[in-house]
């Protein structure tokens, strides 16, 4: 089967850890350690996010005395897929040293009037306590919001529409390379009136884009892959238990946080409804470890037109 993987920024780095190259490293290891077995039997493509190693080079950008001004958000974001791809590479190369690996630095396409620019919500970055977050949100003119129990810098995230290279991923799935691609949602781009493409000031939800990606893939699955072991129902309560085998209109119905699980269960459900005509067509969201489980469904919510 052709399977996009979305990995969750728990791969790469832990909340609150120390975002230290060398820890960053030693996670991104212990997940390609269970993605491995994916590529023994199955055409895999790679998308990750980007939100702390983005905010990281963003700091140290505004606080550069030599420049007139930042590195723009496309600009960071691009070398943040560099930056991931390559210690992906190096693992998953490391545990598969006889296949073909291949990064891809990526565009995706967003509009121009998305009205996500005049409303940040996408958190990238550290966390902070309030007063941290408050003062460097007026010393560099950022906005910041509460994020769970900290608080970290929020930047516009408009809607993917397209993935500028998709017709070449597919040519390298074809050839049996694996892809790592799409990281951070991919480098923000629109188009100008005369037709050019131009980066603009965002980061782009790597869900929805390696939704996006898996349609335009004719991929059989999407795998968000995160911390936790499934969507639960009633979540926070006593209440609260896995949901095993579901439909996209029921996880629509249901009431999820719009920074955390909301986005995972957005990508998956429109990978479904978009692509559900097919009869293999599936999308799954659980836990890292059990990626292997999740694509026959044996783990985490399992998605498909009719639930079953």
């Amino acid at each position: 089967m052709r399977i996009v993987v979305a990995l969750g920024g728990n791969a790469l780095l832990q909340r609150g850890q120390v975002p230290d190259a060398d820890a960053q490293v030693v996670n991104i290891r212990r997940a390609m350690h269970a993605l491995a077995p994916l590529t023994d039997d199955h055409e895999v493509v790679i998308t990750h996010g980007n939100g702390p190693q983005v905010g990281i080079l963003a700091m140290e950008s505004a606080a550069d005395a030599r420049l007139s001004e930042p590195y723009p958000f496309d600009a960071l974001g691009a070398m943040t897929q560099g930056l991931i791809g390559y210690w992906i590479l190096q693992a998953l190369g490391n545990e598969r040293p006889y296949r073909q690996l291949a990064a891809v630095l990526n565009q995706t396409l967003v509009d121009a009037d998305d009205p996500a620019f005049a409303e940040p919500t996408k958190f990238v970055g550290e966390v902070y306590d309030e007063a941290t977050a408050r003062e460097l949100a007026q010393r560099h003119g950022w906005q910041v919001r509460r994020d769970g129990d900290h608080w970290r810098r929020v930047v516009p995230s408009p809607r993917p529409r397209e993935i500028i290279e998709t017709r070449l991923i597919d040519q390298l799935l074809d050839d049996s390379v694996i892809v790592v691609c799409a990281g951070g949602g991919g480098v923000p781009v629109v188009r100008t009136p005369t037709g050019d493409l131009q980066g603009v000031e965002a980061v782009i939800d790597k869900d929805l884009s390696a939704a996006l990606l898996a349609h335009r893939l004719r991929a059989d699955r999407l795998l968000v892959l995160t911390d936790v072991p499934a969507v639960m129902e009633d979540f926070g309560t006593d209440r609260a238990r896995p949901i095993r085998r579901t439909t996209p209109g029921a996880l629509r119905a249901l009431d999820l946080p719009a920074g955390s699980m909301g986005p995972k269960v957005e990508a998956v459900c429109r990978f479904v409804e978009v692509g559900g005509h097919q009869q293999r067509v599936a999308a799954a969201i659980g836990n890292l470890e059990e990626a292997v489980a999740l694509v026959d469904g044996e783990a985490g919510t399992w998605v498909t037109a009719e639930g079953a």
